[in-house]
């Protein structure tokens, strides 16, 4: 059945193929909190798993957002690790050691590699592809990536 939301069939398009980065983004980063939370060694290991746990569960709701919104545009999600590994702006793990510090660098790297791409965005999906309440969305995820961001570069002073 075709979707009909007020938005024209060539600008969710557009919307979902930028969506589909976004998703392939978050799920890439919530891969490497996991493997934070998993393999995390250190005096603080007990602390800093359930803080990277904490991030994870917060990261799988917005894979989960991102896909429904998506789906919600009349569009499939990607949803292969091939997919996401061809999309995502992010790199996989680039630290070797398993130190909290070395997650913690890392991730914050890629929470801020994802703000600025979320910023390049938030206008185009309202203003070029009338979209508002995409790019109301895509702001209220720049908002918990900023938040993050400002949490772990709090542990790193």
């Amino acid at each position: 059945m075709k979707t009909n939301i007020g938005i024209s069939d060539e600008n969710r398009q557009a919307i979902a193929d930028a969506l589909a980065k976004i998703l392939a983004d978050e799920y890439v980063l919530y891969t490497k909190t996991r493997n934070a939370h998993w393999n995390v060694e250190g005096p603080d290991f007990y602390d800093k798993h359930k803080f990277f746990e904490g991030q994870y569960e917060q990261l799988a709701a917005v894979v989960d957002s991102v896909a429904e919104r998506i789906r919600a545009l009349g569009h499939y999600a990607p949803a292969t690790l091939k997919e996401f590994l061809e999309l995502t702006h992010l790199t996989e793990r680039e630290q070797n050691d398993n130190s909290a510090q070395g997650f913690i660098k890392e991730l914050l790297q890629d929470h801020e590699t994802i703000c600025i791409h979320l910023r390049e965005v938030i206008t185009p999906f309202a203003e070029t592809y009338q979209d508002h309440g995409t790019s109301d969305f895509v702001t209220s995820l720049l908002e918990e990536h900023e938040k993050t961001a400002w949490f772990l570069r709090a542990h790193l002073k």
